[in-house]
């Protein structure tokens, strides 16, 4: 198939085209090299994806309107994995405008393209930070997600609203993926995991927000690109047993689905740090703080409903997971 793949240099971007690439898929990835974070590390991934003769990229931001319109009408894409987003919750608090025009704007002309060039399927990242301030555990797709507490988490709901609107007036099969703490090698440098990480080889103390107590559903990043493949493979279809009476917010009588993909199973954060800390041989230095604003204290991913839908199970544990992180890490930067 040739897919787009947005936000192609982006750590789950590049993971995602890897595997598409490695299967004969002929991917064109998207992504505006922006400088949220160092676009070194972009271009790095990206490196990694140029070479192979199925792959092209074009460098372009999915708010350009008439760019994503010239893209889908020379294109003629059969599938669309829309992964290219402002991310992070704390950054929204500072910068919200950034949030509207990637999340929101970007998001819109993806939706558009799809429709007009009659795309098959669309696949997009949605996030655990939609659950806001739920406190049932763990999350479900059935539960309600109306109370966002940052403006991150704002726009993911708003984009699973925008595509179940093109589900339903144009047929277009969309699917939103809830993304919990995704981590592994080539992770962003806003991440937990990478911030401890240098912190500790540089002999600095780390911010453990929330005093520690805080719970993470870590994912390792090869899991969440099976579960991808898997999704986009598994064309979102209407629920025949849909009931309007009581409508379930994870599926319709429209070609439209959300699942939650995650890894099933909540890591307290000191025993995250005690990974890290046994993956490099050096004891943390921390400064115990409190909980962040937008920030919640635990995530947990029911994944049941992925899994009866594509098979998908979750595979790597988080210490096998950090020690490949390091392993890269190290490598990376030769530390």
């Amino acid at each position: 198939m040739k897919i787009l793949v947005t936000g192609a240099a982006g750590f789950i971007g590049m993971h995602t085209s890897e595997r598409l690439l490695a299967r004969g898929d002929e991917v064109v990835g998207l992504d505006n090299l922006n400088d949220y974070y160092d676009p070194r590390l972009k271009e790095s991934r990206l490196a990694r994806l140029t070479p192979h003769p199925a792959f092209r990229f074009v460098k372009m931001d999915v708010a350009d309107r008439a760019g994503m319109e010239r893209l889908f009408t020379e294109e003629k894409f059969d599938r669309v994995i829309h992964l290219a987003a402002q991310a992070g919750v704390r950054y929204s608090l500072q910068n919200p405008h950034a949030y509207i025009d990637s999340n929101i704007v970007g998001f819109m002309n993806i939706l558009e393209g799809c429709r007009y060039s009659k795309v098959k399927h669309l696949v997009y990242a949605s996030s655990s930070s939609v659950y806001g301030g739920n406190t049932r555990m763990p999350f479900s797709e059935h539960d309600s997600v109306d109370h966002p507490v940052s403006m991150y988490a704002a726009t993911k709901k708003a984009n699973e609203l925008m595509a179940h609107t093109y589900s339903h007036l144009y047929g277009l099969p969309t699917t939103g993926l809830r993304f919990f703490t995704v981590y592994g090698p080539w992770g962003r440098p806003d991440m937990a995991l990478f911030l401890f990480t240098k912190a500790i080889l540089e002999g600095r103390p780390i911010d453990v927000f929330n005093h520690g107590k805080m719970k993470r559903d870590f994912t390792f990043v090869d899991d969440i690109v099976e579960g991808v493949l898997r999704t986009l493979d598994h064309v979102a279809e209407p629920d025949a047993g849909f009931n309007a009476d009581q409508p379930d917010p994870s599926r319709s009588n429209v070609p439209f689905r959300v699942f939650n993909i995650g890894n099933n199973n909540p890591v307290e954060l000191m025993a995250f740090v005690e990974a890290i800390e046994n993956a490099l041989g050096r004891k943390a230095e921390k400064n115990f703080m409190p909980l962040q604003d937008g920030d919640v204290p635990a995530t947990y991913a029911d994944t049941s409903e992925l899994n009866a839908w594509t098979g998908f199970v979750p595979a790597t544990s988080v210490s096998d997971g950090v020690g490949r992180f390091i392993e890269w890490y190290r490598g990376y930067y030769g530390a």
